[in-house]
């Protein structure tokens, strides 16, 4: 039997947009967002703007201005992200390590499409996909976890950590990181797997 097609609603597509252009740095740090503004360029009503602005203020994207809407966030103070890379270290690392003997070929599956999409958004120069696709697969780990409170407390923290997202040298070194996490995961190493996963978050 096919999968039912399954479409995303008005708050949650503008939520996919605004956080693109926030991590990718096409909105920039400090840059006000308006709900009228923000309704009339995506065609929407003001309320699903409203809504979606609580969401990424809660996910730390942006940052409340009373009665003038909200202004997209600043990235986290460099002396603070030694801690944002060992909390995201430490999440990811449990749930990899707890999830490792149980992962199913449909996990590997998407896994494996994520990675093809971090492949060409590297090939292609796009930060916008690559961002996009690197939380994917990460993502794809973190729900694997029965305890689905784990994800609301990792995602601030890995958002916080891709915020307005730069990466020094060649992209595809993200690739490459990526696949070693599954070709890992692919042989049952897990050691290693935890290795490469370590190492792709930095």
């Amino acid at each position: 039997m096919a999968n039912p097609t399954i479409y995303k609603s008005i708050p949650e597509q503008l939520e996919t947009h605004l956080k693109r252009d926030i991590l990718s740095g096409s909105l920039k740090p400090g840059q006000p967002l308006r709900e009228q503004e923000v309704s009339e360029r995506f065609g929407v009503s003001r309320g699903p703007v409203r809504e979606v602005f609580n969401r990424l203020a809660q996910q730390g994207l942006v940052v409340p201005e009373t009665n003038k809407g909200v202004r997209v966030a600043s990235r986290p103070h460099e002396s603070l992200r030694p801690l944002l890379i060992d909390l995201r270290k430490t999440i990811e690392c449990f749930v990899l390590e707890n999830i490792f003997d149980d992962i199913t070929k449909e996990d590997i599956k998407v896994w494996e499409s994520n990675l093809k999409n971090i492949k060409q958004a590297c090939k292609d120069g796009s930060i916008a996909a690559l961002v996009e696709h690197d939380l994917n697969f990460h993502s794809a780990i973190i729900r694997s976890h029965d305890d689905k409170d784990i994800f609301t407390l990792w995602q601030p923290i890995v958002l916080r950590m891709l915020i307005h997202y730069e990466r020094l040298g060649d992209l595809m070194e993200s690739y490459y990181e990526h696949k070693a996490i599954l070709d890992a995961i692919k042989t049952g190493d897990k050691k290693q797997a935890l290795i490469a996963l370590e190492n792709n978050i930095q």
